[in-house]
């Protein structure tokens, strides 16, 4: 197992003391996400690895392995794949968390390479980004009443047939001709070496995650095994982790998050994984019985994205014992100060934020427990790693360093930095000559730490005022009425964009807009970042890991902005409207004119022309 010296991380001299201590090569030698697994059953064969939580109910019998158990799965998956695929064999997965997936993604990355696969998504996407990851083999979850996982698999065999399907369902029922059994085709393989030859190592590509929504030419980012070991053993030493700790698993296993920090980091120390149930606290019983669950199985540290932290902290703690709770994590999206100081007055404990992309094999930054300072920073970067703030030209260009305090863009060297998409074009002012533009902004305080400022491309400019949306997000969440906050851009004839937020309410929460309106103005420091419209919805859209999806309210801000131009203005009210993110100018609005109204074409482009999105017009 990696030397990871167990000192805690308390400021930036403890992190620099650790890296000059000894080199990167002395620090990690396993060159294999195997060596990871051989080191672990070496040293802590009987200890368990996972414990899989499927009702959370208080006599639940829990399904577990142990070390030594998940070793010999992993090995017998890595050979099932390859008898099936042939040499260095390219393997998808859709399935929910289960003990098996573990087997199948490590399993895959030490055959040949995994292509974790959101199964949330719809058929053609997926199939596009099979196609994509040339994939040989799908390991899904068979039949399930309420996951409809297989019938997508059998839709995708249908458009991919050179697909060979395994199932993960009943033992020794494969439900259709054709398809392998997975217990079967694991239990025919040894489990104590390989039969295919080398695992993969180094700068071998270890998997291919997908990343940058679902349309257009899909992106998939290479993960070496390099990479994957060095964020996942700096994700373990600045979170504190130890041989022995029960650590919750909640984030699903197609998203680095999951993959990187919540599994390979605690593997990398001995640690062991607690499932909350297949689908984590999307789980309705897991969030209800979460505390007691904590208690119960002596979690060491938790963590979950913001919104699942929102959801428990609604959940009271009735008396359960937190006792052995040292730390606890929350990323993907960004923390709203308030909900951090919740979970700090629930259970005393600090919520630390952690800083990740997918082209940073999942991980930048952690924010060590041991800290003392730092409110609302994302902590130090990892070790051995470079993280640069750069000045933004006016052109998009990066220029020289910031200083300390000056609000830049966020760029990583590191051998934790993805050697780029499979498609190279995708690698254009995004991974260049080793340096990753995150297209994130952020700067560091005196004491190195890295604070996050928003996103590059979720700036809101008004009239040349840079606003960030997450002053804005951060003010809307204090209304002891409101669940979650999404603020966009509106474009703007003047000032290019004006900000307007999104608001999702409490269960059995009531307010109004004008009462949000007031709030926003005495909780808002900058005045032109006061909202100029604020928009109760019923439900803000998440991704699969309950970060906001923001695209699709920017362009209802534009369908609004132009229905309201048309019919004001021009008096055209028979037109369709439909926005999409992309284009020359990021944003593609769509008016589709009814031929009674055909005349006002040239009026409609001249009174759209002001604005910053392409325009279309399209006679029905």
């Amino acid at each position: 197992m990696a030397s990871l010296t167990d000192t805690g991380m308390r400021d930036r001299h403890d992190l620099a003391r650790f890296e000059a201590a000894m080199p990167l090569a002395q620090r990690l030698p396993e060159r294999s996400v195997l060596d990871v697994f051989i080191g672990a059953a070496a040293a802590r064969a009987d200890a368990t690895a996972i414990t899989l939580l499927m009702t959370g109910a208080p006599d639940e019998s829990a399904q577990s392995v142990s070390y030594g158990q998940l070793l010999d799965l992993i090995r017998r998956a890595a050979n099932a794949f390859t008898a099936i695929g042939g040499p260095r064999p390219r393997v998808a997965y859709m399935l929910p968390h289960l003990i098996e997936t573990h087997a199948a993604l490590w399993g895959a990355e030490v055959a040949g390479y995994a292509v974790p696969i959101n199964h949330l998504l719809a058929v053609e996407p997926i199939a596009a980004l099979l196609a994509a990851a040339e994939v040989q083999i799908l390991v899904a979850l068979g039949p399930h009443p309420a996951m409809p996982i297989w019938e997508k698999a059998l839709a995708l065999r249908a458009c991919l047939p050179h697909l060979t399907l395994v199932c993960v369902g009943e033992p020794g029922l494969a439900p259709e001709p054709g398809v392998i059994d997975w217990h079967s085709a694991l239990m025919a393989q040894p489990g104590d070496r390989l039969t295919g030859g080398e695992a993969g190592r180094d700068g071998d590509v270890a998997a291919y995650f997908h990343t940058g929504g679902t349309t257009g030419t899909p992106k998939l980012v290479a993960h070496t095994h390099r990479g994957q070991l060095v964020a996942a053993m700096g994700g373990a030493v600045l979170s504190g982790l130890k041989a022995g700790d029960v650590v919750t698993a909640t984030l699903p296993m197609f998203h680095v998050g999951g993959t990187i920090y919540g599994s390979l980091s605690p593997f990398m120390v001995g640690a062991s994984l607690l499932i909350m149930s297949p689908n984590g606290l999307r789980d309705p019983a897991m969030v209800k019985g979460f505390w007691r669950l904590v208690a119960q199985h002596r979690v060491n540290k938790l963590g979950a994205v913001p919104t699942s932290i929102g959801a428990v902290l609604d959940v009271p703690l009735a008396g359960a014992d937190l006792s052995a709770l040292r730390t606890a994590s929350t990323g993907a999206a960004a923390l709203p100060a308030a909900l951090g100081l919740r979970f700090q007055e629930l259970t005393g404990r600090r919520l630390c934020e952690v800083y990740g992309m997918t082209e940073a094999s999942g991980l930048i930054a952690v924010r060590s427990p041991l800290d003392e300072g730092g409110e609302g920073s994302v902590g130090w970067p990892l070790p051995y790693t470079d993280v640069v703030i750069r000045r933004r030209a006016a052109s998009g260009a990066l220029g020289a360093p910031c200083a300390v305090g000056e609000v830049g863009v966020i760029t990583v060297r590191g051998p934790h930095v993805s050697p780029g998409y499979r498609l190279a074009a995708h690698n254009a002012d995004v991974i260049e000559n080793g340096e990753l533009n995150s297209g994130d902004l952020g700067y560091f305080d005196s004491e190195g730490r890295l604070h996050l400022a928003g996103r590059a491309k979720d700036l809101i400019i008004r009239s040349g005022h840079n606003i960030d949306p997450l002053m804005i997000e951060a003010a809307m969440v204090t209304h002891p009425a409101v669940a979650l906050a999404a603020a966009v851009g509106m474009p703007d004839a003047y000032a290019g964009e004006l900000p307007i937020c999104f608001v999702e309410l409490k269960p059995g929460a009531a307010t109004s807009e004008d009462e949000l309106h007031d709030h926003a103005q005495r909780t808002i420091a900058e005045r032109p970042a006061w909202p100029k419209r604020i928009v109760i919805v019923p439900v803000i859209p998440l991704t699969a890991v309950g970060k906001v999806y923001k695209p699709p309210l920017r362009c209802q801000a534009a369908v609004w902005l132009v229905e309201q131009v048309l019919q004001g203005v021009l008096l055209v009210a028979a037109a369709q409207v439909r926005a999409q993110e992309g284009g020359v100018k990021g944003l593609q609005v769509t008016v589709t004119l009814a031929a009674q109204d055909a005349a006002c074409a040239p009026g409609i482009e001249q009174a759209l022309s002001v604005y910053l999105f392409e325009l279309k017009l399209v006679l029905a």
